[in-house]
């Protein structure tokens, strides 16, 4: 039986010390692919692996087998041992898997709910398993629900109006130490999309300047001249942390950007003055131990989740509307899936009627030699759709019982009925094989 799994830990079940364990860049998820495509119990797999979360979703016939093997995946790309890993992982299964990435997708399962930067992330994550050819049928057909869940979401309700976004609650967080971020300096480590959302934030606020570096330099330049900022390169992060009081880090660097010995050299020339971190990137930029130097504090995205707390009545009223609608598609989409098991028997009942037109034109071959190839095809025309016609109320009917417990029941009839399990006119016959059109 054809089971859909998700196996994944997010920000509620892992700290962002075990998360970023995990935490891949692309070449590292099409390694998980791989690993997955070559397991025989998967017969599709996708991989999501963002600063909140990492999930794999399969498609298996063996549900037993399929999880000890991601488990024991994961347990390898993070280098945790496998009951550690146990603990943190949440698995849902069937109508509760299908429920769970439409809530991802929808962004009711986020840290900050309604932002809207987890769609994308599970966008990309959808094209690099179609890229490794890991996903199938059902994987694709379920991305596409949930892509549509996402949109009826952000379309029928308010709730990304509502959300406060991870950047911003990074500016908060950086005015709850400072009250008012007028005359501050403002280092911008990174320049990809949630550090552009903070410097606008910070810009907002009033700091008197910003300096951004990024290990391409060129996207530093283009993302300083937005803000009137200052570019600079990853090089000269050292120097810099000498004169600025706020650092706000999002790269997707897997080592650290910002080094204990780093901070401890610039505060040579601080004369004491307090520098603040904010590490919103998983894997962390700041190096942990940068925290114990004195007259330094650091905080990750973990710490964030006091400040995201603001709106959150107006998101619940209008995340009950989004749950609403993500039922609906759910319910959708099992009523698909269920059709699923009528296929065979309608490919069956199709393979033969194109059998059966094959074989009586090529009885007719002597009759037909005479007529203009256009003739020939109108005449091929009318059979096939004459035969349509005939076997399409039969296959209306079977589509209609496929959520009936006696489907099988009208499957066999239907079979035994059209006589699809015998040596006939199947599209292994010869003369389908020989005929595929008129001579």
């Amino acid at each position: 039986m054809v089971k859909i799994v998700n196996i994944g830990m997010n920000h509620e079940t892992a700290p962002v010390e075990l998360r970023e364990c995990l935490a891949m860049e692309s070449d590292s998820i099409s390694k998980a692919l791989d690993s997955m495509r070559e397991l025989d119990c998967i017969r599709e797999g996708l991989f999501l692996s963002t600063c909140n979360r990492v999930e794999a979703l399969f498609i298996t016939d063996s549900a037993a087998e399929a999880k000890r093997s991601i488990i024991s995946l994961m347990s390898k790309i993070g280098n945790i041992p496998e009951e550690e890993l146990i603990s943190i992982l949440y698995t849902y299964e069937d109508s509760d898997a299908i429920r769970h990435i439409l809530r991802v997708a929808s962004s009711l399962d986020s840290m900050v709910v309604g932002e809207p930067q987890i769609l994308g992330q599970i966008k990309d994550a959808y094209v690099q398993a179609t890229l490794e050819k890991t996903s199938g049928v059902i994987i694709n057909r379920l991305m596409h629900r949930a892509f549509h869940a996402a949109k009826r979401v952000k379309t029928e309700t308010e709730i990304c109006e509502a959300a406060v976004s991870i950047s911003y609650s990074a500016v908060e967080m950086a005015k709850k130490i400072f009250h008012v971020l007028d005359g501050k300096k403002v280092l911008l480590i990174g320049a990809g999309e949630m550090a552009e959302l903070a410097a606008k934030h910070l810009i907002a606020q009033g700091v008197s300047s910003m300096v951004v570096a990024n290990r391409t330099f060129d996207r530093a330049v283009q993302v300083a001249e937005l803000f009137d900022a200052r570019p600079v390169s990853f090089e000269e992060i050292g120097p810099q942390l000498a004169d600025v009081d706020i650092v706000l880090a999002s790269t997707a660097s897997p080592e650290y950007v910002v080094t204990h010995s780093q901070v401890k050299n610039a505060f040579r020339k601080r004369r004491n003055r307090p520098l603040f971190f904010i590490d919103i990137a998983v894997p962390r930029d700041i190096q942990p131990e940068v925290n114990k130097l004195e007259n330094v504090y650091v905080y990750d995205i973990d710490d964030l989740k006091g400040v995201i707390e603001l709106n959150k009545t107006q998101r619940q009223q209008e995340a009950i509307k989004a749950e609403r609608i993500v039922q609906e598609e759910v319910l959708k989409f099992e009523k698909w899936l269920k059709t699923l098991a009528v296929v065979p028997t309608i490919v069956s009942l199709k393979d033969k009627v194109e059998a059966i037109i094959q074989a009586e034109l090529k009885k007719s071959y002597s009759s037909f030699a005479e007529l203009a190839p256009d003739q020939k095809e109108t005449i091929q025309a009318l059979m096939r759709s004459v035969a349509e016609k005939i076997i399409n109320d039969p296959i209306l009917y079977l589509k209609r019982k496929a959520e009936r417990p006696t489907l099988n029941t009208y499957l066999d009839v239907t079979r035994n009925l059209f006589n699809l399990d015998q040596d006939g006119l199947g599209k292994n016959h010869p003369d389908f094989q020989r005929s595929s059109r008129l001579p």
